[in-house]
């Protein structure tokens, strides 16, 4: 699984990642590089994070590779909304655009799923022509599943 270190007001992942690494979970965390796209290095708790640029925390082991990403089976992703249509708002960064669009290079289909706190679950988000559908979004009322449109 690939996941991230929430930061601020962002919905926690802090016991997601501790319970799917007790599970034997491998969980994936990215790393920012320069360009701003992601490389991924491993969990292995808290006390293995670093502080980095933007007011991140990152994985102090080895990098992985910005490919490391196409092997996991959930992709979850940060961001500050959806629609009703799985389209997710980022920071605008671009950090995870480019992410999906590795993952549909390779021709990788994980899980894609949101963390939102339920009023970031929204009627409609801008779209550009690079965005890619997320598969659900979490919010503390729960489970909501999108249904993939052609593209």
């Amino acid at each position: 699984m690939a996941a991230y270190v929430s930061v601020g007001s962002e919905p926690g992942t802090h016991a997601l990642r501790k319970a799917l690494r007790a599970r034997g979970v491998r969980v994936l965390l990215p790393v920012l590089l320069e360009d701003d796209d992601l490389d991924w290095g491993e969990d292995e708790g808290p006390e293995r994070l670093a502080p980095a640029r933007r007011g991140l925390l990152e994985p102090e082991g080895p990098r992985l590779g910005p490919e490391a990403v196409i092997r996991a089976d959930v992709v979850l992703l940060p961001g500050l909304a959806v629609d009703r249509r799985g389209m997710r708002l980022g920071r605008g960064g671009g950090s995870y655009d480019r992410v999906l669009a590795r993952l549909a290079g390779a021709g990788a289909d994980p899980a894609l799923v949101v963390l939102l706190y339920d009023g970031e679950l929204l009627e409609e988000v801008p779209e550009e022509g690079h965005d890619r559908p997320v598969h659900a979004a979490v919010t503390p009322s729960g489970l909501h599943r999108f249904t993939p449109r052609p593209r």
